[in-house]
């Protein structure tokens, strides 16, 4: 498989590509092969330095990243950019953190590609939810504790008018994309649901990397905590029982993340 040199008379094809958790060997062959012979790409703010190191001398990088309240280019705008790069002839590598259509707009970018008739590829990546939890040894289910699991965006439009009821409780795991800022509204949003005050939390943060932190608190203190150990994004948000796992499980993975990084 190789990426065409830039040409005026062919349309380009753009790449939707899944960069994972963050841990460079956790991206899919297909993905890696991508990066390393892209001549364009267009990556968002959570795929790692890593990763972006492993595109050849030469290749242009746009950084398209997003943060609360901070976009560094509209939504409509890396649309536009995504179509007239491939409308120039060039092919573009779109990488995003975790898996594309997942919580990832890869959803309206391929919808504003086909529109103008420009080709698309969607390369699936593995979702922050299932590498972060993965990584924390925190099961999303588990025969004992949870057989349904739920995906939610905790900063999103209409987030306080949006029907939460039954995502979370007995034999469920709620995972929550995105959700440090709005992290108290979270909290008022599910105890109003019906959830109890000391349902487990677990905060998964810079998953798969030796920055990699978990902590836990009931839900009550999810708030608080957020704050007080100045959680920063990129983090997921874990409720359910599965959350309540042994602290002496993550300072073993700490260790053996850290050793991983000495021997490269």
């Amino acid at each position: 498989m190789n990426l065409r040199p830039p040409s005026s008379g062919q349309t380009g094809t753009v790449y939707l590509v899944g960069a994972g958790p963050g841990d460079p060997d956790l991206l899919t062959l297909r993905a890696a092969r991508l990066v390393m012979q892209a001549r364009l790409i267009v990556h968002d703010g959570l795929v790692s330095p890593e990763i972006l190191a492993m595109t050849k001398p030469g290749a242009r990088l746009v950084s398209v990243a997003k943060a609360r309240s901070r976009h560094t280019m509209a939504q409509d705008a890396i649309n536009d950019l995504l179509v007239s790069e491939a409308l120039a002839g060039n092919d573009v590598v779109r990488l995003k953190g975790g898996d594309p259509f997942v919580f990832g707009r890869g959803g309206e970018e391929a919808e504003a590609c086909r529109i103008a008739g420009v080709a698309v590829e969607v390369v699936p990546g593995i979702s922050s939810a299932l590498g972060a939890s993965a990584a924390a040894h925190i099961p999303l289910t588990h025969r004992d504790h949870a057989s349904i699991v739920s995906f939610v965006a905790g900063q999103c439009k209409g987030l306080s008018e949006q029907d939460w009821s039954g995502l979370a409780g007995k034999g469920r795991t709620l995972v929550i994309f995105m959700g440090l800022a709005t992290a108290a509204q979270i909290t008022e949003k599910l105890i109003a649901d019906g959830l109890t005050p000391d349902v487990p939390v677990a905060i998964i943060e810079k998953a798969t990397t030796p920055a990699m932190r978990v902590l836990r608190c009931p839900l009550a203190g999810l708030a608080d905590l957020v704050e007080s150990a100045r959680v920063a994004s990129p983090a997921l948000i874990v409720i359910g029982d599965v959350a309540a796992q042994p602290d002496n499980t993550i300072r073993t993975l700490s260790s053996h993340w850290g050793a991983l990084e000495a021997e490269q």
